[in-house]
């Protein structure tokens, strides 16, 4: 069943043509993947379906009664809140049930005057509660919180950063269940950890999701379908991101394959032409027609690819060298006694949980910030190129009115690629895939990622033989990553990323370094992938000792039995096993009792409300009989097993 249905959609921002003639429709169960480069509309579309952006011509259907939920990349939130008014405030009933409750309670609390119409309203809302799962709301709230990496549930909105409001947002899309979920970068900010428990959980959301992701590895294990947005046209793949790239790569063999026949056979006619051959038959008019019409027929190009083999400056035996490093912020120490001296050909990946310090190391490295110990020495011939996660501020921060070329003429009017050929600025926008009619835009016209490729280009225009990625996949298309890990792979100079991007670090990285407790950096030879075998390793390796230790616990323990009386094993004595067979009978009938009381609480009057606040009082008390005699049972089984 589809839950909604574009219908020969068009949309156009005047520079741009984002949508020719979009089909499009999302089932039930469906989870897409929305790809393509940064500025085809991606966002846009999210937008339209979500009923954000109008449409220039064309239908949005949507099933009536289906409840769509819109994760923006930047979301809205409303300052005063706390993380959980926030993550509640679109909970629907079941919030506005926790709510009543809490309000009624309070009421009658402070109210006994009133107690008779109170109890007897929140007998309702408690039934209701039952009945909708209210109950575990807050609870299922500060598991998901916890996962995305939120521990504070009372801070204010107003004093988080961009990265935890964003999680904050996605903590509140997921919690509120729709049936339809769309998310604009839901792995932004998110560590690797918080980034897998997402894809676990998706993967069991019972609804259909439309997100939009950089994380390959991501789309891969999530998606079941994939939609690409190429130059105002949308492609679907019935399959996840991995079926996607096989499929697109027999496409585009087929249709260069087509193209190259086609200009075969016009050529020829071409030739025929040029004889002056004098159109007096019907055949020979039909064959002038359709030559006339194979010269007109358009073929799409495959999309460009960025380009960036830019080469490197000369790079001495000295780069970078770290000793006793240490730094802390309020009382709290990230990086403490960091000692590494960094090589020409190091490839190195800093990953590590939200805020243990990974910006701030790069920012040391960079001199962008002094360490409260130990000494930082970098090489005369170091030139280095530091993209940061925050380069679309740094863009925003510049006047946004200024034109993108000039904007990169401001780094050169030429550069010198890695061929030897010298090329201008505006051919090298042409190759990062900006046409020039976006050359000469200004740099507000830009979406977010198309800033974050412009930014690049910046950086590696300027010949670095020290990269510094920090968070570089975040907001760039799938493409430009793809082209970002070859440059890597031949990259003369040293590299240093900090990224939650697995399949990123998986391509580019030979060690890795990882924040630990304390502000201990760790070093693991290898790609991500191979510090996960090693962590797993530990893993195994510690509940065996673990499991271990407790082996030798329980012979010691029984030892310890058998020397004290060799010949008889601690039992149960009469008395306690008396106990142990009348407490299994106990409590089958306490259980019996309180489920006898809660249907009784359930049916009650709703005015009768002192048989209501008796039944609550009774159930109370039975369930805490129930814990200890539970309690005792277990106890006397261990004994005696």
């Amino acid at each position: 069943m589809s839950i909604f249905t574009l219908q020969s959609v068009k949309k156009d921002f005047g520079i741009k043509e984002i949508l020719k003639d979009a089909n499009f429709s999302l089932d039930l169960n469906d989870k897409v993947g929305l790809i393509g480069t940064n500025g085809s509309g991606k966002s846009t579309l999210l937008k339209i379906v979500a009923g954000l952006e109008p449409i220039d011509s064309g239908q949005l259907l949507v099933n009536s009664g289906v409840r769509i939920v819109y994760l923006p990349q930047q979301p809205d939130l409303n300052e005063q809140n706390t993380v959980l008014e926030q993550v509640f405030a679109d909970s629907g009933e079941q919030m506005t049930l926790v709510r009543e409750y809490e309000e009624l309670s309070d009421k009658l609390a402070r109210s006994p005057a009133n107690s008779n119409q109170l109890m007897s309203r929140l007998s309702e809302v408690m039934q209701r509660m039952e009945t909708t799962g209210a109950w575990e709301l807050e609870t299922k709230a500060k598991i998901i919180l916890t996962k995305l990496g939120i521990a504070d549930f009372e801070a204010r909105i107003s004093s988080l950063s961009g990265g935890y409001r964003k999680r904050i947002a996605l903590a509140a899309a997921l919690l509120s269940e729709p049936e339809v979920l769309l998310m604009d970068e839901p792995t932004n900010h998110l560590d690797a950890l918080s980034v897998e428990w997402l894809q676990s959980y998706l993967n069991r959301y019972r609804g259909a999701i439309l997100l939009i992701t950089h994380d390959r590895y991501f789309l891969d294990r999530v998606t079941n379908r994939i939609i690409e947005i190429d130059r105002g046209d949308l492609y679907s793949y019935a399959g996840n991101y991995s079926y996607y790239l096989e499929k697109k790569a027999l496409s585009e063999e087929s249709a260069a394959s087509s193209q190259r026949k086609h200009q075969g056979v016009l050529r020829r006619e071409l030739e025929w032409l040029k004889k002056g051959p004098k159109a007096r038959s019907t055949k020979q008019k039909a064959r002038i027609d359709r030559i006339r019409d194979m010269q007109n027929q358009e073929f799409k190009q495959a999309h460009g690819k960025v380009d960036i083999a830019t080469p490197g400056r000369r790079i001495g035996k000295k780069v970078i060298e770290l000793v006793n490093i240490s730094k802390g912020y309020d009382g709290r120490t990230l990086i403490k006694d960091f000692t590494y001296e960094f090589s020409p050909e190091d490839r190195v990946g800093i990953i590590g949980g939200n805020g243990a310090g990974k910006s701030t190391l790069m920012d040391i490295i960079t001199k962008r910030v002094q360490p409260d110990g130990g000494t930082v020495e970098i090489g005369t011939t170091i030139h280095m190129g530091y993209f940061n996660q925050h380069s679309d501020e740094l863009l925003s921060a510049l006047n946004e009115n200024q034109r993108v070329i000039d904007y990169i003429k401001e780094v050169g009017e030429f550069v010198k690629i890695a061929d030897g050929t010298q090329i201008t600025a505006s051919q090298m926008l042409e190759r990062f895939l900006f046409p020039g009619n976006q050359q000469y835009a200004p740099i507000s016209k830009l979406s977010g990622g198309e800033k974050r490729r412009l930014f690049l280009l910046r950086v590696l225009m300027g010949a670095p033989n020290v990269l510094i990625l920090d968070e570089p996949t975040n907001d760039l298309d799938v493409q430009t990553l793809a082209v970002l890990e070859d440059y890597l792979e031949d990259f003369n100079g040293c590299a240093i990323a900090v990224s939650h991007d697995r399949y990123f670090l998986d391509r580019t990285v030979e060690t890795i370094f990882a924040f630990e407790d304390g502000g201990t950096l760790r070093q693991y030879p290898g790609n991500y992938s191979v510090y996960l075998d090693y962590k797993q390793a530990e893993e195994a390796a510690a509940s065996q000792q673990s499991a271990a230790v407790k082996e030798k616990s329980k012979e010691s323990q029984s030892k310890s039995w058998k020397s004290a009386d060799p010949n008889q094993p601690r039992k149960l004595s009469s008395k306690e096993k008396r106990e142990f067979e009348t407490l299994e009978a106990k409590i089958a009938q306490m259980e019996a009792e309180k489920t006898e009381m809660e249907k009784a609480l359930y049916n009650a009057t709703p005015g009768a409300v002192s048989q209501v606040q008796k039944l609550h009082e009774q159930m109370e008390a039975l369930t805490v009989a129930i814990d200890v005699a539970t309690a005792r049972w277990l106890e006397l089984a261990e004994i005696g097993s």
